[in-house]
């Protein structure tokens, strides 16, 4: 069931946006009615109420789901591999990261896979520079089609991201983005939840799947 964003939250977030920032509301989904610059986002987005998280991708204001109990639990198992395999790095959730080719996209990440430490001292959006690897795990809302598996990849790729793991709930499969070149992954292999799945250099992780199918 694709959850639209209640009413609510979109009013706390409209009463707070700074007043050049002219939102509406249509069919469960948040826009601007003028452009928005990212400075403007990074304002709208400290005043945004906490139950509401923002992302600019493609100069166009986004709004991330909340999670529900399986993608909460998918998240977990995820870190406990990256812990187990890799302890001098960690998976860092929610991690706010500068995208596409200027920097000037700012995605809301489920996970940033680097070295620990990486982020200490970092602002509320960190350089992709030193991230080895994003991670999104579906919801179901919306627009899930267009900013998981269409916006983010070229936002991510275009900052170098060298590894960009999509779990996708929607059609239970792992899908790994890698090879980042003229803002494009060279590579985008999917895999069924079930399968081993190795995540290339950097990250160099393998993946039993099996445990996701309970989260189907």
């Amino acid at each position: 069931m694709k959850v639209p964003m209640p009413i609510g939250d979109f009013e706390e977030l409209a009463e707070a946006a700074p007043e050049h920032v002219r939102l509406e509301f249509v069919d469960g989904r948040v826009r601007t009615k003028d452009a928005l610059s990212v400075e403007d986002f990074e304002e709208l987005e400290r005043r945004a109420p906490e139950t509401v998280r923002l992302e600019y991708l493609n100069g166009k204001l986004e709004v991330k789901a909340p999670q529900d109990g399986n993608h909460s639990c998918i998240h977990a198992w995820l870190m406990r591999q990256c812990l187990l395999q890799r302890p001098g790095h960690g998976l860092y959730p929610y991690s706010g990261v500068k995208t596409q080719v200027h920097r000037n996209g700012r995605a809301r990440t489920d996970g940033a896979f680097a070295r620990r430490g990486h982020f200490t001292g970092h602002g509320e959006w960190s350089d992709p520079d030193g991230i080895l690897m994003v991670v999104e795990i579906t919801v179901r809302d919306h627009d899930t089609n267009q900013r998981d598996r269409i916006d983010k990849p070229i936002g991510y790729a275009e900052a170098e991201i060298p590894v960009y793991l999509l779990i996708d709930r929607d059609d239970d499969t792992l899908t790994v983005f890698s090879e980042p070149k003229d803002g494009r992954y060279q590579q985008s292999p999917s895999h069924p939840w079930g399968t081993t799945v190795v995540l290339p250099s950097p990250v160099d992780i393998t993946l039993d799947t099996e445990p996701l199918k309970k989260y189907a």
